[in-house]
């Protein structure tokens, strides 16, 4: 069998800013600052390790932080559900919806989630977009700061639903920077990426990714392809 995980924001939907927004407002609500958001880079990056790098360079002790990291996330997930409010303002990527319906369809497919979003705000960006339940299991960013090493979680959790094992080279990662391909590579996985996010095609193809699309408006092109691996 083979595994797809799918990363959520700039590969799967834009949820417009609303999660920058809902965690600045956590952030000065828990902590009193919201750190040098505005400029801070946050593609690819886990909620947690964001949350780690900002109040840290906002001169608080790691300790500190960690101590009150579940409040943060209680205040951003009510803050992230009151942005994405009706779920209107989040945008679905061109191809993706019929791209995960036909990949859950396809044999010895299972298909996942592998994200930064703690998962919480993974259900709250999901939830307008009609694609939750075909998304078998996941691996967050509540799950380990560190992305590099969310694919192994993801493939244990996998064995664990179906019952076959998943190896590296039988799991593919599909996500928008060039955190999702070292990711990937760090696992041993198929690196997959794609130009919707933020980053440029010749900036992802400098990455090296096993496979590059600039977006999965050609279905039919993107599912032959993914299948091949």
């Amino acid at each position: 069998m083979r595994l797809v995980l799918f990363d959520i924001d700039g590969t799967i939907l834009t949820a417009r800013g609303a999660g920058r927004r809902a965690l600045a407002a956590a952030l000065n609500a828990v902590y009193g600052t919201a750190g040098d958001i505005e400029r801070y880079d946050l593609r690819g990056r886990t909620d947690p390790r964001i949350v780690f790098d900002l109040m840290e360079g906002a001169g608080l002790a790691r300790e500190a932080v960690r101590e009150r990291l579940d409040d943060c996330f209680d205040a951003y997930a009510r803050g992230l559900a009151a942005e994405v409010g009706d779920g209107s303002s989040v945008v679905t990527l061109p191809g993706i919806a019929d791209l995960v319906r036909r990949l859950d369809g396809a044999p010895e497919t299972l298909v996942g989630l592998l994200t930064g979003n703690i998962e919480a705000g993974a259900r709250i960006k999901l939830a307008s977009t009609g694609l939750q339940p075909y998304f078998r299991l996941g691996a967050y960013g509540s799950d380990h700061h560190d992305r590099r090493e969310l694919p192994s979680l993801a493939a244990r959790r996998a064995q664990a639903l179906t019952g076959h094992s998943f190896p590296p080279e039988n799991v593919l990662v599909i996500g928008d920077t060039p955190h999702d391909i070292e990711c990937a590579r760090h696992f041993g996985a198929v690196a997959v990426a794609v130009a919707t996010g933020q980053y440029p095609r010749d900036e992802l193809e400098a990455e090296g990714p096993d496979l590059l699309f600039s977006d999965f408006s050609d279905v039919e092109a993107a599912l032959a392809k993914l299948l091949s691996r």
